[in-house]
């Protein structure tokens, strides 16, 4: 009988190959304490083991083929820069000196204290960036230990044609993996915004998190099947199992090359209704997928990465070019840019100073909150975002708002800033449009307000749902409670469609239910006629369209909204996510 395991499905596709499961089990540490005439050389010995791990990742960094997306190289580039961060690996020599104890150690606490920090932060991106602490120092710890015992060395180990088993994976082995020939991978830690999971994405590597025990039900050299699709992994497989697999595999491939056809096609409606699709970006570099994808702009540029890695502050030069870039790149077709959305603490990374860490982060001081509470922070945005728009069609997208009150601190702002460049003599534009996240129930609630104020919304649904539902979508224990279906969701998402109609402002939607072909005729028939998604899913979604019909799932629509029965909603719900 088939065993079967489930994890996240964070990179869709279907693989068939044998299992190879590697050991990359924690390095144990254990603390010594060391005479005063040893301390500078184990401070020596840390120096060394950094030097060490810098020259593994520039090594890894030549193998990657030239013909690679930019974007691939930068993850490697982020743990690099990682092994520079003062907060990470001065700190340790610090430790060292004052408290006597051995490199190992004091990397230890180190990490412990960072990823703490890391793990109060609101933001699910910013939060899983605490994978990519504990890869470095984990690669630092087994230079130290000198210790590669239940360790499988990617970079020797013959896997093409394999699908590989892990507790987790760094950004770096999912890079060599695919220049190997790997199939697939799984892993029982991890979530899908991590670097590892964005780069499976990215590559095109079926690929499933968070299958919790996976090493200990699977064998070394056993067929399994991997659902990337479903995040299911499957062993012990018949022949009829194998068989309904191939199929997949090849009705995938083939709907690859039909979906290739749609690229310059454009999205429109059995009953002629003109949907926009747009991209969401989080790196200058994503702009080549876009254009792969002849996405009509730039929905949602995230501008965290800017923050991350760093103590101090971007200024307002650094964010200009960031910005000029994409411009660039995308030849005058027009890019949103939202505002820092930054977690709830940031003692790590460039932003917020100091301060206690909050109780509860989800409900605490992140993005226009942060950005209103410390203008340092948030002037050079501003300034360059304006900047930026002498060049292009820039709009400027504040997240999170909660209160009219905050909604007019920030457009006063803009006036500020738009008089002090005036003085400076700089150009931009004067009529640049300014828009708003609904991502607070209370922002989708009195959506109407806003839109009296605002050039366009953009409803932000990762974010509604968690705070609609009160829970935490990458939290393990919760998570099956995260509902896109739920019909308080359903009613905010339309309550917000029909308020930027009124006002006769645009209305997009940027969440990953955007990207989700199983939920576009559900938004289609709630009124959406604005998507932005990550590249990869924008042509499935555009296939999704060009097969509907808006009028008539406006009706099923509106018994779906209105009906409290279960089951009735239920059998609407399948009609129109089926299709």
């Amino acid at each position: 009988m088939p065993l079967s395991l489930h994890g996240i499905g964070v990179s869709r596709g279907y693989a068939i190959g044998k299992a190879s499961i590697l050991q990359r089990d924690q390095p144990e540490i254990t603390e010594y304490v060391l005479p005063p005439a040893l301390i500078e050389d184990e401070v020596q010995r840390f120096l060394d083991a950094l030097a060490t791990a810098k020259q593994q990742l520039r090594d890894i960094r030549t193998r990657i083929p030239a013909a690679m997306p930019a974007d691939i190289i930068s993850f490697i580039d982020t743990h690099l820069l990682m092994l520079e961060d003062a907060t990470l690996m001065e700190t340790p020599i610090k430790l060292i000196r004052t408290q006597q104890c051995n490199a190992e150690w004091a990397l230890k606490l180190q990490r412990d204290l960072v990823v703490q920090v890391f793990d109060q932060m609101d933001d699910p991106y910013l939060r899983t960036r605490k994978d990519d602490v504990d890869h470095v120092v984990r690669r630092v710890q087994r230079i130290l230990l000198a210790d590669d015992s239940g360790y499988t060395d990617i970079v020797s180990s013959r896997l093409e044609g394999r699908i590989i088993v892990a507790d987790d994976l760094t950004p770096a082995d999912t890079i060599l993996m695919q220049h190997q020939g790997v199939l697939a991978f799984v892993t029982e830690y991890g979530g899908p915004l991590s670097h590892t999971a964005i780069l499976a994405r990215s590559l095109g590597i079926p690929a499933i998190v968070g299958a919790h025990n996976a090493r200990r039900y699977l064998k070394n050299d056993e067929l399994i099947i991997v659902d990337g699709r479903q995040g299911i992994v499957l062993a012990g497989l018949d022949e009829r199992l194998l068989q309904y697999y191939r199929w997949k595999q090849g009705e995938e491939h083939r709907q690859r090359q039909e979906l290739i056809k749609l690229k310059e096609q454009p999205a429109i409606t059995h009953d002629a209704v003109a949907i926009v699709l747009h991209a969401n970006i989080e790196l200058p570099e994503d702009t080549t997928a876009v254009r792969q994808v002849a996405a009509a702009g730039i929905g949602l540029y995230r501008t965290e990465f800017l923050f991350m890695n760093r103590s101090d502050i971007p200024d307002e030069e650094e964010h200009l070019a960031s910005y000029l870039h994409v411009i660039k790149a995308l030849e005058d077709k027009p890019i949103t840019i939202r505002t820092a959305d930054l977690g709830a603490d940031k003692q790590v990374d460039g932003g917020r100073s100091g301060g206690p860490i909050a109780t509860n982060p989800a409900l605490g001081l992140r993005a226009i909150r942060l950005c209103l509470k410390e203008p340092e922070l948030f002037r050079p945005q501003l300034r360059a975002i304006l900047r930026a728009s002498a060049f292009g069609p820039v709009r400027m997208m504040i997240p999170m708002l909660s209160t009219i009150q905050e909604l007019f601190q920030v457009l006063h702002l803009v006036e500020d800033t738009k008089r002090e460049l005036r003085g400076r003599g700089q150009r931009f534009n004067e009529h640049i449009p300014v828009g708003g996240m609904i991502e607070v129930p209370a922002a989708a609630i009195c959506a109407s307000y806003f839109a009296r104020h605002l050039r366009f919304l953009s409803i932000g649904t990762n974010d509604l749902i968690q705070y609609t539902l009160a829970i935490d979508r990458i939290d393990d224990e919760v998570n099956y409670l995260y509902d896109p279906l739920h019909p308080a969701v359903l009613n905010l998402i339309s309550m917000t469609i029909r308020a930027g109609n009124r006002a006769g402002i645009p209305v997009s939607l940027c969440g990953e239910m955007a990207g989700d072909p199983r939920y576009t005729r559900l938004l289609l028939g709630l009124g959406l006629t604005e998507f932005s998604m990550h590249p990869a899913n924008l042509l499935e979604v555009k296939r999704v369209i060009k097969d509907s019909d808006v009028a008539e799932l406006t009706r099923i629509v509106r018994r779906i909204l209105s009906t409290s029965d279960a089951k009735r909603l239920a059998r609407l719900l399948h009609v129109i996510t089926q299709g």
